[in-house]
């Protein structure tokens, strides 16, 4: 093993196509609906030369992909673009491995794998988001809880500097020093040093939450998660795993907060268990959603149970969505089927309607086997309607009330055995304390939920930031983490969380290692902390 990594030159450089003037209105901002402005000049290459021309043209450059950023990090601020929407090539599949550029999206890799029976399994919940921003942001989502984040599927990236020269990098190949560098040797023969980070990341399976830092760390990850301050990816070799196992799908009301609670801590500990013991009869649940009382409340009010034929009991105070992946060849018609006989063969379903039935929750759950994708797709749908619902009366409140009203949400995170205390800070500082409408759903099984406030006036905004900094601040005694997910970008409450993780020490630090590659802040300036000039 090295600390020390080669750039090179990029090969062919020259310019790419480029949109000005109106047409580069569509780039205003992304999805946070951050305020952004129009850019003067939107670059739009197809490989690494044509980035290389661009990273030597730009004073200020932003590099978007589908611009499915909710955190301002893909809105435009004086910047030039660089949109990754023609680097869209895929290469083949080969020993586990296939290398894609940065502006194909994750539904249509998982398209082409598909062909091939494998899959890629840590896509986030927007399938429509490309690889280059997950890279980014180091993306997760519901399946982390068995998968892990996008950083344990890349095994190497191709990257332009701010200099313009190349660096690639494969997996195990450069890992920090004991001292905690990295060498960077230009082609001129000079010698950029990297400083990891001092700060210790919370021991938590999702974190977006500035630049990694690890002792003896592959120098790939430091680029993971970085939001396209450091380098400009032109290339991404991802793993992924042969075989895409057939699930069945379960929506289960509980009539407590502490009954699903339990529910999923059995549904974890059972799922670990099957892990270990590879038992073909065994719960692997891949992922369980929650959607606290407020959202069962906002998806009935918006009629989204009924279109899915459901009728949620009343009096529901947590809804589950849960996956159980099934061993290869089964088949979960013939296991129901099965169910209903006086003695039953084992099998992975009959352990999940037992575990139903033990909780008093099997009448009122509703399933959806492997070949009933127009159900599965049901049952999705009610999950996707709370955000969807949210965001529609944040959008009518900043439409009717006042236009200064934006999304307030937060992205967090704790250890599973505090997810209880976590809900109940939620609901003190936001609901008890400050009086505000909240909405509570997300990614139960990690422990990771997204705490969102309905606003009534621009006051409800402004208290639900004072709202999401105190959770930050009483998550990290939990060993939590409150940047999970969608990484950090311009959003200054989360930048302000991000201070409160690591302190003015280790946004220092960040800023150093920044300085070394990007002395002059050409790349995604202000995202992740305030650039300040050297």
């Amino acid at each position: 093993m090295t600390h020390r990594v080669r750039t090179r030159t990029a090969h062919e450089v020259r310019p790419p196509a480029v949109l000005e003037g109106e047409d580069t209105e569509t780039y205003k901002t992304d999805a946070s609906r951050y305020p952004g402005q129009a850019p003067a000049k939107v670059y739009l290459p197809r490989d690494e030369g044509e980035v290389a021309w661009v990273v030597g043209q730009a004073e200020q450059l932003l590099v978007v992909g589908a611009q499915s950023s909710l955190t301002g990090g893909a809105a435009p601020q004086g910047d030039a673009v660089l949109a990754t929407s023609r680097m869209d090539s895929i290469g083949e599949v080969s020993g586990g491995r296939i290398r894609v550029q940065p502006g194909v999206a994750l539904v249509t890799l998982n398209e082409v794998l598909a062909e091939q029976g494998a899959f890629f399994p840590p896509t986030p919940t927007y399938d429509g988001a490309f690889v280059g921003g997950a890279v980014s942001t180091n993306a997760a989502g519901a399946a982390t809880w068995k998968y892990g984040t996008t950083r344990e599927w890349v095994e190497g990236l191709t990257l332009v500097l701010a200099c313009g020269e190349v660096l690639e990098l494969e997996r195990g190949q450069i890992q920090a020093s004991p001292e905690g560098t990295f060498e960077v040797e230009l082609t001129s023969g000079e010698v950029l040093e990297l400083t990891i980070p001092s700060y210790t990341m919370p021991d938590v399976p999702k974190r977006s939450a500035g630049y990694h830092a690890a002792p003896g760390m592959d120098l790939v990850d430091l680029f993971i998660g970085s939001e396209g301050t450091l380098g400009v990816v032109t290339s991404i070799l991802l793993r992924f795993l042969e075989g895409n196992p057939e699930h069945v799908s379960a929506l289960v009301p509980c009539p407590s907060e502490a009954t699903g609670l339990e529910f999923v801590r059995r549904l974890r500990e059972a799922s670990r268990a099957t892990w270990a013991s590879h038992d073909p009869c065994g719960l692997d649940v891949r992922s369980v959603e929650s959607m606290d009382r407020r959202a069962v409340e906002l998806v009935a009010a918006d009629g989204h149970d009924q279109a899915a034929g459901l009728s949620l009991p009343a009096g529901t105070e947590l809804l589950l969505l849960l996956v159980l992946e099934l061993p290869a060849g089964s088949d979960a018609g013939a296991m129901l089927e099965d169910y209903a006989e006086d003695e039953p063969a084992d099998s992975p379903l009959k352990r999940l309607l037992d575990l139903l039935c033990e909780f008093e929750l099997l009448d009122e759950s509703e399933l959806a086997l492997p070949n009933d994708s127009a159900r599965q797709a049901q049952l999705f749908a009610i999950r996707e309607a709370v955000p969807v619902g949210v965001n529609h009366r944040v959008r009518d409140a900043k439409r009717d009330v006042d236009e200064r009203i934006h999304k307030v949400g937060g992205d967090m995170i704790v250890p599973f055995e505090h997810f209880a205390t976590a809900m109940a800070v939620y609901r003190r500082e936001f609901v008890e304390l400050r009086g505000l409408d909240l909405v509570v759903w997300g990614h139960i099984s990690d422990g990771n939920v997204h705490p969102n406030v309905i606003p009534r006036d621009h006051t409800c905004v402004e208290l639900g930031h004072e709202a999401l900094l105190a959770c930050g601040a009483a998550l990290l005694k939990l060993g939590g983490c409150p940047l999970s997910e969608h990484g950090v970008g311009r959003n200054p409450v989360k930048q302000a969380l991000l201070c409160q993780l690591y302190g003015e020490e280790g946004l220092a630090e960040m800023r150093a290692l920044k300085a070394v590659l990007d002395p002059d802040g050409c790349l995604a300036r202000d995202v992740i902390f305030p650039w300040r000039p050297s």
